[in-house]
């Protein structure tokens, strides 16, 4: 239990952190900056202005490239996020016991199911922002995207563990009830999600969009990915890194991990933790005239999942004594999965975080 405090007073020490660069950017620098502009007189001294209101009838120009991937996206990572969290609370409610790891596993995939009209919501309303109209294809792809990717990949480590008789191998009835819940049941909700986020009004606002797009001048290195997503992955895991080897261990260990509630503040942290990154980030890319912040916002927290799948590899070479190959292919395969998860979920954070922020800032200034 002492273990366990010091990883929340570890993952609360990074909060703390980054709430004090998050607060110097909201309270002092934006405070400045607004007030700045709103002084502005003349159309000369704005043309002598720079920084982040010079992109502001560009900042909420829709993504030009993939923005029915980057809606399915979104989508998956509220999805995965809400059933994640769905758990945690059935757990803390003694709804759940996490003991039993067959039981947990069947909760999730089940919740997983149950809140696919989040999915297809939130993908929904953020297609229809980019002025889209294929609503059935987004639908049907925020629908099957993840669970395709997952079952194709459990699909051909199965045919392995079968072919070698492994304990481990999943019988024909199994897979066909998933694929059961998944036709009947996550893809009709996935729909009726659907129709509400495409029947809701448009999302709104503050500043209209420019015709034709501004100039965007050379970006900082620190501003750009590889970098950027270096930078903001790391404190996103570094967050949750202590009480990830904990379940590391009970995952593949075979030890016990039931104190739900240090688990359930991890997660808020970690929530709390990719806000922030996210919201610092994209002021500092917009602070550079960069206005091309969508895809920039997932995939800087998004890259948490790439740390998570590097600390299973440290995880098998210094704590598991794996023999043969097929058992390394089964670890790094499940590992797989749970990092693509961790890291759609982290990316949905930084996303709706930044849109948020910026529609906060720009909502607090005077656009002519």
């Amino acid at each position: 239990d002492e273990i366990h405090y010091f990883a929340i007073v570890n993952s609360l020490m990074i909060v703390v952190f980054l709430t004090g660069a998050v607060a110097t950017i909201l309270i002092r620098t934006l405070k400045k900056d607004i007030a700045g502009y709103n002084e502005l007189q003349t159309l000369e001294d704005a043309r002598e202005e720079s920084g982040w209101k010079l992109v502001h009838g560009d900042v909420f120009r829709p993504p030009q490239n993939n923005s029915l991937l980057l809606s399915v996206l979104v989508g998956t990572g509220a999805q995965i996020g809400s059933a994640f969290f769905f758990t945690l609370l059935a757990s803390m409610l003694r709804m759940l016991n996490p003991i039993k790891k067959g039981q947990a596993l069947t909760a999730v995939i089940m919740l997983y199911v149950l809140c696919g009209g989040i999915g297809g919501y939130v993908s929904a309303r953020l297609y229809k922002f980019c002025d889209a109209k294929a609503w059935k294809k987004n639908t049907l792809a925020t629908a099957i995207f993840f669970p395709s990717i997952i079952v194709g990949m459990f699909m051909v480590l199965n045919v392995f563990l079968t072919v070698v008789g492994a304990a481990t191998a999943v019988s024909f009835l199994t897979i066909f009830l998933i694929f059961f819940l998944w036709a009947c049941v996550a893809t009709p909700l996935a729909f009726l999600g659907s129709y509400f986020g495409f029947r809701a009004e448009k999302i709104e606002v503050p500043t209209k969009t420019n015709q034709i797009a501004r100039f965007i001048p050379e970006v900082p290195y620190y501003a750009n990915p590889p970098v950027s997503m270096f930078l903001a992955g790391l404190l996103p895991f570094g967050s949750v890194c202590i009480e990830l080897f904990f379940i590391m261990s009970a995952l593949w260990l075979h030890q016990l991990y039931y104190i739900m509630g240090f688990l359930m503040a991890v997660l808020l942290i970690l929530v709390a933790t990719c806000t922030e990154v996210a919201m610092v980030m994209c002021y500092l890319q917009l602070c550079v005239e960069d206005h091309r912040w969508w895809w920039k916002s997932f995939l800087n927290c998004a890259s948490a999942g790439v740390y998570l799948f590097m600390y299973s590899l440290w995880f098998l070479a210094s704590k598991l004594d794996l023999v043969g190959v097929l058992p390394v292919v089964v670890y790094l395969t499940y590992m797989s999965m749970i990092s693509m998860a961790f890291g759609l979920m982290c990316g949905t954070v930084g996303y709706l975080s930044c849109f948020w922020f910026t529609k906060t800032i720009y909502a607090a200034v005077k656009v002519d």
